[in-house]
């Protein structure tokens, strides 16, 4: 996808930016640029410092070193708004709107080009509005609350906001990490307008598949570097991955380690409609795929089997023991840990330190007449972390710090620290590179093998083929059937999902 002229002037051009905090070296002299109507694609593993540029593209941070020039003139980008009158914008992954306010003022909100007192006039807002969304999504009501809209739809009210403010370049941090197939191929249709009226996009991403087929280039990030600038066209994906992580990744022959014994057995289990007499084994060394289309029922069914939701029918038995769940804090208790689908917001303290966050379930182990043993805590943690190769190793620092795999590694160490049986992963990649996603395949499979029972829930269908002994396939809240290993395949999941 590439409306653009290779030899006309680039419409954005990134010299030399590098960007100092205290103690660390976030970027060092990136270059590349952006030509009108050309989609260009922004890669690296996480921490690679893609964060970082947006943010100082987008004038939330103001970059040590470099300049951005649009049109080939120098600008000065110390604002937000500052990037909004340089036609910059940025569609950040968690969309910044105001969730009370309706379509329309959600699209004129900081909007510097607003004609003084057209916030009153709601007549004349929205009229503009829906002829800016018409271009884009005319379903869509200028009237409805934006809370109310599916994130698809949020986000296509966010692309409309910056063309509103005269936007040329719109920057994309992770738009479809919450969008199904069908979304994209909507965003997609988007992209092609946005590129088609000149507008340059840049496209940030950790799924590849989605990077060839709306990019045209990419600059690859590591370690706050370009380690390469590359035509889509004539690069593979093992030379994307390379150039991102440094190394080709091992194709990885995956053992079984299922034992005999049943650690987790969940017999008729329900929810209301949303989850309907479910059963199943789960044996120790086991990783369980549980597989389905959006909305099928998975994460509220392993909700139910970590005490987060109460069921309304069935048992739930924990190494030959029933139990009934009324808190979370009692299927830890029992041996069984969730690391959820959005670890942002459910799985970790973000103010806290990342000792805070580890230690959380056990910290009465190390406790004594009111006193915490702080050291014995901070050798624990440490040794967990180091086994997971936590990047960067300190463990006194906030959480929010690091990057979406190194959170999902320390919630991995958290359930550790807990000794969990059963061990629960809802999408235990989303948002994460393929670096650290291998990374992740690896600790699971680890886990496997030191004998917890493992039950994986992702719509990732090659995450499910990749680590999968068995796979639950849930279809409108019910168990529409179990693919053994030996015959688990793209056909036979979908087959079953729908």
């Amino acid at each position: 996808m590439d409306q653009s002229d290779p030899n006309a002037v680039p419409l954005l051009s990134l010299m030399g930016i590098s960007k100092t905090f205290p103690g660390v070296q976030a970027l060092k002299d990136v270059s590349f640029d952006v030509h009108p109507g050309e989609v260009h694609a922004l890669i690296g593993e996480n921490g690679a410092g893609k964060s970082t540029l947006l943010k100082i593209l987008s004038g939330v941070y103001r970059a040590s070193e470099g300049e951005i020039r649009i049109d080939g003139a120098a600008r000065d980008i110390t604002s937000p708004r500052a990037a909004r009158e340089a036609g910059i914008s940025l569609i950040h992954q968690e969309l910044q709107q105001v969730p009370e306010l309706d379509v329309a003022q959600n699209m004129f909100l900081g909007n510097q080009h607003l004609r003084l007192g057209l916030l009153t006039d709601k007549a004349r807002m929205r009229r503009e509005a829906r002829a800016v969304l018409a271009r884009l999504d005319p379903t869509i009501d200028v009237t409805t609350p934006i809370k109310r809209l599916r994130v698809a739809q949020r986000q296509i009210v966010e692309i409309a906001k910056a063309l509103l403010a005269d936007t040329r370049v719109i920057a994309m941090d992770e738009p479809t990490s919450s969008l199904t197939p069908r979304e994209f191929e909507k965003l997609t249709g988007i992209i092609e307008q946005l590129a088609a009226r000149g507008v340059a996009v840049i496209y940030v991403s950790h799924k590849l598949d989605e990077v060839f087929r709306v990019a045209s280039r990419a600059t690859i990030l590591r370690d706050g570097k370009v380690a390469g600038c590359t035509d889509l066209r004539a690069t593979s994906e093992s030379e994307l991955i390379r150039l991102m992580v440094g190394r080709a990744l091992e194709q990885n022959h995956r053992q079984n380690h299922a034992r005999s014994d049943v650690v987790l057995k969940v017999d008729n289990l329900g929810r209301g409609e949303v989850v309907r007499g479910v059963g199943f084994e789960l044996h120790a060394g086991e990783i369980l795929g549980v597989a389905g289309l959006v909305g099928a029922g998975r994460t509220e069914l392993v909700r139910l089997i970590a005490g987060l939701d109460p069921p309304t029918s069935g048992t739930i038995t924990v190494k030959g023991q029933p139990l009934k769940f009324r808190t979370p804090r009692e299927a830890i208790r029992a041996g069984i840990s969730l690391l959820p689908e959005d670890r942002k917001k459910e799985g970790i303290v973000p103010m806290r330190s990342i000792i805070s966050n580890v230690a959380l379930p056990r910290l009465g182990r190390f406790t004594r007449l009111g006193m915490i043993n702080l050291s014995g805590v901070r050798d624990k943690v440490a040794t967990l972390t180091r086994r997971v190769a936590l990047r960067p190793p300190g463990i006194d620092q906030q959480i929010k710090n690091l990057s979406g795999g190194n959170q999902q590694k320390a919630i991995i160490c958290r359930w550790q620290m807990a000794q969990a049986d059963v061990l629960i992963f809802d999408e235990p990649t989303r948002g994460i590179d393929v670096g650290a996603k291998a990374e992740i395949y690896q600790l699971i499979e680890d886990l496997a093998r030191e004998g917890c029972g493992i039950v994986v829930v992702s719509s990732d269908l090659p995450e499910i083929l990749r680590l999968s002994d068995r796979a639950l396939v849930i279809r409108r809240g019910e168990l529409a059937g179990t693919v053994e290993r030996h015959d688990l395949n793209e056909e036979a999941v979908m087959r079953l999902a729908v």
